[in-house]
């Protein structure tokens, strides 16, 4: 086989990937829309609606900044989560719990409480990477480790604060930090959708230079690539879609392995262009037909993000083994 034939043989591979994700999608929605569907449609619909406008939007900011990060820190078992954004939502869920109380949360405008969330994730990754990326003595890697290193203190301290607040008051907060996709605020969605469709549109701009970036920094150097100006813009990126999905309904953390890890395999190739909205993809199959089998078929009324939780850790647990194999 010629260059050119393997070459065409890749392109159709990836054409067909995305094409049979696409459908899967599609059909996982409409299922999810139209089974079990009784009484007032309208109502009905409009409801489901915004539950799978909901995991469209999120699962959509956690792929792409999944994969993104895991291009730039040329990891294939590392994720935003690991930079401690899951953590600072569940200490700041705490502390307003610790300070006002249970009531002052649930009775909270979502909107306030939402811009706030938001804020204080970016401005943290902001700091973190101004303080540490942006000097040309330090590496990428000091600034993924200060990532875990206060995420552990973050969690440490929501751990200390949730022991000293009520136990009625710790059961509603509980409630409050699994993902929930079923009372997300319609303003709320909106914002979201248009802030991740902004940032989702701005980094594709940046893929051609993302898969010479994928080479690893001495070759994307070598190539022309400037480096340190296409991590600041991704990571950015990145910061602004993991808290736009959090802030929204709260952490998944082991979705965004899941996903870009699969979509690689599936695709067979590492070119951005497939990987991005294979995985965005694959995040829709996976939230919507989740939640369809949960709530249709095992009349489940357990939080989606538990299972996925559990399978993404299975997964994880079964990528570093692979990885320490080879």
């Amino acid at each position: 086989m010629t260059s050119a034939e393997a070459f065409a043989r890749v392109r159709r591979r990836e054409h067909r990937v995305l094409a049979l994700l696409a459908l899967a999608a599609a059909a996982t929605v409409v299922a999810f829309c139209v089974i079990a569907l009784r009484g007032n449609w309208e109502y009905a619909l409009a409801i489901r609606a915004r539950k799978v406008a909901a995991m469209v939007v999120v699962g959509s900011a956690v792929a792409v900044s999944s994969v993104l990060f895991q291009t730039v820190t040329n990891n294939r078992v590392l994720t935003p989560g690991i930079m401690g954004f899951d953590s600072l939502f569940v200490l700041i869920q705490t502390l307003v719990v610790y300070f006002f109380g249970a009531l002052a949360l649930s009775s909270a405008d979502p909107r306030l409480l939402f811009a706030g969330q938001v804020v204080a994730m970016v401005v943290f990754a902001g700091a973190l990477y101004r303080w540490l990326f942006d000097r040309r003595s330090r590496d990428l890697y000091v600034l993924v480790l200060v990532g875990v290193v206060c995420g552990t203190l973050f969690s440490s301290l929501s751990s200390l604060a949730s022991r000293l607040i009520n136990p009625n008051d710790f059961v509603v907060l509980q409630d409050t930090l699994f993902a929930n996709f079923n009372s997300v605020d319609r303003d709320l969605l909106a914002v979201s959708a248009v802030l991740v469709a902004v940032v989702s549109l701005w980094v594709v701009r940046l893929f051609p230079r993302l898969d010479v970036l994928a080479l690893g920094r001495e070759h994307a150097l070598n190539l022309g690539v400037d480096h340190r100006s296409v991590v600041n813009q991704v990571l950015v990126a990145v910061a602004v879609l993991v808290s736009v999905a959090t802030a929204l309904v709260g952490p998944i953390t082991f979705l965004g392995l899941l996903v870009a890890n699969v979509a690689r395999q599936l695709a067979g190739a590492s070119r951005h262009r497939v990987v991005v909205p294979a995985s965005a993809l694959l995040a829709v199959v996976a939230l919507v037909g989740g939640q369809l089998v949960l709530e249709r078929v095992f009349a489940l009324d357990t939080a989606l993000s538990v299972i996925i939780n559990f399978v993404g850790g299975i997964y994880f647990i079964a990528l570093l083994i692979r990885e320490a194999k080879r």
